[in-house]
């Protein structure tokens, strides 16, 4: 019971750094919570760490919300969010000026923007009757997904472990070689992001809101 309290301690952790405080940015909060869930033991376990998952990236959303409430536009000089990219926090306040909540459940998956959408929805006035629906509802959908991803991972690792034997935990530990120095490269170096900023057409097609295109005249309509 210790080891499950431990978990869950851990994930919730994990949910509320990659939310509220962006350091998912050098250790994807995700990726705990997939190691996480492939070390539950039963259903109830994994429906416990989902719960705490959830809790815990809504909290962090909060933290943001609350800082975007109380600083607005000042937070777009603060240096983590020029770390991240000020042009994603200004489409991001864009965004969710004309679509809300909406864009608050959408972005949930979309990395590094879903960083700084709780901190663009409070400095945009976004209300909080609409803030905090659409918060939970993106964190339960963040913490379903990965919680479950986990599972499946266990379950066939465990698959694996019978049909390979020792061979299968060789290509563990190469996998672990290959991943282990690029998440203390990105430490070390720190992480900016490798391409432009999204535009708010891009961010829409996120959300699943697609904008409006205009309608191309034809060759006769054209014509005098």
């Amino acid at each position: 019971m210790t080891g499950v309290a431990l978990s869950l301690g851990i994930g919730f952790a994990l949910a509320f750094a990659e939310s509220g405080l962006g350091l998912g940015i050098v250790m994807p909060g995700e990726t705990g919570v997939v190691v996480l869930a492939s070390t539950m033991g039963s259903t109830g376990a994994l429906l416990l760490l989902a719960v705490a998952v959830t809790v815990g990236a809504s909290l962090g959303d909060h933290v943001g919300y609350l800082l975007g409430r109380r600083y607005g536009e000042a937070l777009a000089e603060t240096r983590a969010v020029k770390r991240l990219g000020r042009g994603s926090f200004d489409r991001a306040t864009d965004l969710l000026r004309r679509r809300g909540g909406t864009a608050v459940f959408m972005t949930r998956l979309v990395p590094v923007v879903r960083t700084l959408t709780p901190a663009a929805a409070g400095a945009s006035g976004l209300p909080y009757r609409r803030f905090a629906p659409a918060s939970l509802a993106g964190s339960a959908m963040w913490a379903t997904l990965y919680v479950g991803g986990g599972s499946v991972v266990a379950t066939a690792a465990s698959f694996v472990s019978d049909a390979l034997g020792r061979a299968s935990w060789l290509v563990l530990v190469l996998l672990a070689l290959g991943v282990v120095p690029v998440v203390l490269i990105r430490a070390v170096v720190g992480v900016r992001p490798a391409t432009a900023a999204p535009d708010v057409a891009s961010l829409e097609l996120a959300t699943g809101v697609m904008p409006t295109r205009p309608t191309l005249a034809t060759a006769g309509e054209l014509q005098p």
